[in-house]
């Protein structure tokens, strides 16, 4: 069930007055599995408390039933080994949410019955106070585990009608005293029965509030991811825009402080982009723009920062770069632009659309301010552009520094048009 059906599911419940407890099946599935870790935890702490309040009563059974204690004994340990172990063992390990109740379910009924054969088996005077001490064993199944409700009303059932069995023709025990036990019997279920509706539908309902607020806070978090995703790309191209590249800037020259690593920085700018974008329009202008953008993400590695800082101007951010590294990516870039041979008449019939790009390098002693990488590689941009356009120029001297026609590049004036 995806988060808006079950969004729907959680509300329509909310909204219901009915007295059924069980959601429908998709919620009533979802519900089990959140639950089943915690409640099967907290009915095995219930076992273990349990187990030595029943053992208490060994007490008085020996005060009243001396002469058959070993009986007694044997009845309780064996109820013990027989039911409650195999039932605490398997829960343990983990079932499914029927065999769990179930389990328990059967420590309940294994108690009633041991404790009535003890109560047949002993013919002492004041033996039948025993029958008054039966309501706490539907204390412990519907209010101290507590059985969903409705195992409950099964288990209470069952215990009822083997305790009236029990007491049926039992000498010892008066009419009188007989008819007490069962009033106070049925009134332990019935106050018990109310508890555990109660406990349960209000497990439930704290649980669907809680998980409308988990599916809400989802849907607000996806939701604000969404929009802080909007607000740092750019839509036409789909990477980066400005505000996401000046953040990536800050953050990396803050890095390469700490690691004292090269920080490079290539500024893309297409050529003649105003004569395309006259000749074909701007449809076709974006269309252009997309291309461009993929092929620099296809030249960029998954830690490198690739943005649309202008109209027609890219950036391409490198950490631990080195200035050849740079230049050689650089130019990658241009070569792999230069290859999509996209057609630009607008300058010339065999034109095509080329890029021009700035490259610096900042090694910290360099630069005081991540700005002064900016300004450097948009001040060796302006050089690439007055070099004659699609060529990559270095901020700085290096011999190996060529241009697209494999003449050395040599320091110039910013340019003054792109």
């Amino acid at each position: 069930m995806d988060d808006r059906a079950l969004a729907k599911a959680v509300d329509a419940e909310l909204s219901q007055n009915e007295f059924r407890l069980n959601f429908p099946s998709p919620l009533e599935a979802q519900f089990e599995a959140d639950t089943q870790s915690r409640r099967r935890r907290s009915m095995l702490v219930s076992t273990l408390i349990a187990t030595p309040i029943y053992f208490l009563f060994l007490a008085n059974d020996y005060t009243f039933r001396s002469d058959i204690f070993d009986f007694i004994l044997l009845v309780r340990v064996g109820a013990v080994l027989l039911i409650g172990m195999p039932a605490f063992w398997l829960l343990y390990r983990g079932v499914t949410p029927f065999w769990r109740e179930t389990l328990v379910a059967n420590i309940v009924v294994g108690a009633m019955v041991a404790s009535c054969i003890v109560l047949r088996a002993s013919q002492a005077p004041f033996s039948y106070y025993d029958v008054y001490c039966f309501g706490l064993i539907l204390v412990a199944g519907n209010t101290f585990f507590p059985l969903r409700f409705t195992f409950a009303c099964v288990t209470t059932a069952v215990c009822i009608a083997v305790m009236l069995v029990t007491l049926v023709g039992y000498e010892p025990m008066p009419i009188e005293a007989k008819r007490l036990a069962c009033l106070g019997i049925f009134s332990t279920a019935l106050f018990t029965l109310v508890t555990c509706y109660r406990l349960e539908r209000n497990e439930r309902r704290a649980y669907l509030l809680l998980l409308r607020e988990r599916i809400r806070s989802g849907h607000y978090r996806q939701d604000n991811e969404k929009l802080s995703k909007l607000s740092l790309t750019d839509p036409l191209t789909n990477i980066g825009n400005r505000r996401q590249f000046e953040a990536a800037l800050e953050a990396r020259w803050q890095e390469a402080r700490v690691s004292q690593a090269p920080l490079s920085l290539l500024i893309i700018d297409v050529d003649h982009f105003k004569a395309y974008n006259d000749h074909y329009g701007h449809p076709e202008g974006d269309e252009c723009l997309r291309r461009i953008a993929a092929a620099l993400q296809a030249e960029s590695r998954e830690i490198d920062q690739v943005a649309r800082i202008g109209g027609e101007e890219f950036a391409l951010l490198l950490a631990n770069t080195s200035s050849h590294q740079a230049y050689q990516t650089a130019e990658r870039v241009r070569r792999r632009i230069e290859a999509l041979h996209i057609a630009n008449p607008g300058v010339t019939e065999s034109a095509i659309v080329t890029v021009s790009i700035g490259v610096a390098v900042s090694s910290q002693s360099e630069a005081a301010a991540p700005n002064d990488l900016l300004a450097r590689a948009d001040v060796a941009l302006y050089q690439a552009k007055l070099g004659g356009r699609n060529r990559t120029f270095l901020a700085q001297d290096a011999p190996w520094q060529k241009s697209a026609s494999g003449e050395m590049d040599a320091p110039r004036a910013p340019r003054s048009s792109s």
